[in-house]
């Protein structure tokens, strides 16, 4: 058995959710159709017989049957961490699944700085940082640093883009005050910790800010990202745009381009 991959992502919708092409599939571990997963969780207790048991028995009540518990270990006094591995006897059906389907085209560095000229003869600036407590800014620096992510350089590189990066642990304030400073067409924030939905909150905060600062037609574009985030949520977020884990520059840049280029252009 393997063990667990993490992943990572834009700490990292204006798109319309759509369904896939639907067929039936069941979880694939050791053989096909066998229904074999792995989860992973903490429980608020010590490591000892009885918590396997009760990891077990957890798993057992989400429908794994049977739950082999793989991996324990103790997670500071009284907290322990579980990885299960077992079967389970639910189906997809991928004609069910709602995602946000990508409705604009991915841009080389070289076609986004030729797109940015000829539409808006100037650079499109971008505002981004890292707002209320969240210091973690590995994502949005992934995003906007020239070094980039994914083997794709991030925003400093495209000529027509002037970043500005802000930082960690910036107030909604601070940002709306430094995107009107900078007369910003868009702004990026990351979102990485989620203890009692930090980031819906904030983000939803700093949605409300903009509003009520700009005119409707003179908002910039507001875009968040960070890995767990649903991309399906940004209309209930009050966002043009949610990225999550996985995201690279290009996309960003791409998104941009075509949105202060073409969408709003258009409109």
């Amino acid at each position: 058995m393997s063990e667990p991959v993490p992943t990572a992502g834009f700490e990292t919708g204006a798109s319309a959710p759509s369904s896939t092409t639907g067929e039936i599939v069941r979880p694939y571990g050791d053989t096909t159709g066998d229904g074999m997963v792995q989860i992973s969780f903490t429980l608020p207790i010590p490591h000892s017989k009885v918590a396997e048991g009760a990891a077990a028995q957890l798993a057992n009540k989400m429908g794994m049957d049977p739950a082999l518990v793989v991996h324990a270990k103790p997670m500071g006094p009284g907290f322990t961490f579980f990885v299960v591995y077992g079967r389970v006897h639910h189906l997809v059906d991928t004609s069910k699944v709602v995602v946000v389907e990508r409705d604009y085209p991915l841009l080389t560095p070289k076609e986004a700085n030729a797109a940015i000229k000829r539409a808006l003869r100037r650079r499109l600036t971008v505002v981004g940082a890292c707002i209320g407590t969240d210091a973690h800014t590995v994502g949005i620096d992934a995003i906007l640093n020239i070094k980039g992510f994914a083997g794709e350089k991030g925003l400093e590189y495209y000529r027509e883009l002037k970043v500005v990066n802000l930082g960690a642990q910036v107030s909604v304030p601070q940002l709306v005050e430094r995107a009107r400073a900078e007369k910003a067409d868009a702004v990026l924030v990351s979102q990485v910790v989620t203890q009692r939905d930090a980031h819906l909150l904030n983000t939803r905060e700093m949605s409300a800010a903009f509003r009520e600062s700009y005119p409707s037609d003179r908002r910039p574009l507001l875009i968040v990202g960070g890995p767990r985030f649903d991309e399906a949520m940004a209309g209930e977020l009050g966002v043009d745009r949610v990225f999550s884990r996985g995201t690279t520059p290009g996309e960003v840049a791409s998104y941009l381009v075509h949105q202060l280029t073409t969408q709003r252009k258009a409109s």
